[in-house]
């Protein structure tokens, strides 16, 4: 038999659950984001996610609503390196760590993931979370909604195409595309032609 519980505590324990998530810091940065237009303000909101407590690197622009989430630690779980170029729509599940590299550009509306959920009994499926960190080497470059999943590495200098979803580690200067994303050809080093 459970122990009685007064209604107080109760009402005191789900105020908690609710809000234990909420950082002001990271809730001002994202609303001023979504209230600029895209690629206006993007010196603004860099300058509001690092308030916020991300780590942004020298020359990184910002240039239209993010979303961030996924934990209590959301802002300190995301790290963006130097001269990277984040553009509008983009959503980070920042359950687990995300660590952007130098010179990395993520087109419109691409999404990582870093949570999923292992197969639960028949009653519920979605079983245990199973929070794993996604690496974006530097130089890499994700189109347009490509949705990368966790625990992916995406190495230096990998081009992922529009629209792929990313269940397995890129390696670098591999070009990949589809659903799911498979190895469309391998680049070399000096290459910088037309794909």
């Amino acid at each position: 038999m459970r122990p009685k519980v007064s209604f107080r505590d109760r009402v005191s324990t789900a105020l908690r659950e609710e809000v234990i998530a909420f950082q002001p810091r990271l809730w001002v940065a994202l609303a001023v984001g979504r209230v600029l237009p895209p690629f206006v303000g993007s010196r603004m909101r860099t300058a509001l996610l690092r308030f916020a407590g991300v780590r942004i690197g020298r020359g990184t622009f910002v240039t239209g609503r993010l979303s961030i989430g996924g934990s209590p630690n959301d802002a300190k779980r995301l790290t963006i390196g130097d001269d990277s170029f984040i553009n509008d729509g983009v959503r980070f599940d920042t359950t687990a760590s995300i660590t952007i590299g130098h010179r990395v550009a993520l087109g419109h509306d691409v999404t990582i993931l870093t949570s999923s959920h292992g197969i639960g009994e028949h009653g519920r499926r979605a079983g245990v979370s199973e929070p794993r960190p996604v690496r974006i080497g530097d130089g890499a470059w994700l189109g347009a909604r490509a949705l990368v999943m966790p625990g992916v590495e995406i190495a230096d200098g990998a081009i992922v195409g529009a629209g792929a979803v990313v269940t397995k580690s890129v390696p670098s200067d591999t070009v990949v595309a589809g659903v799911p994303a498979r190895t469309i050809r391998r680049l070399d080093v000096t290459d910088d032609g037309e794909l």
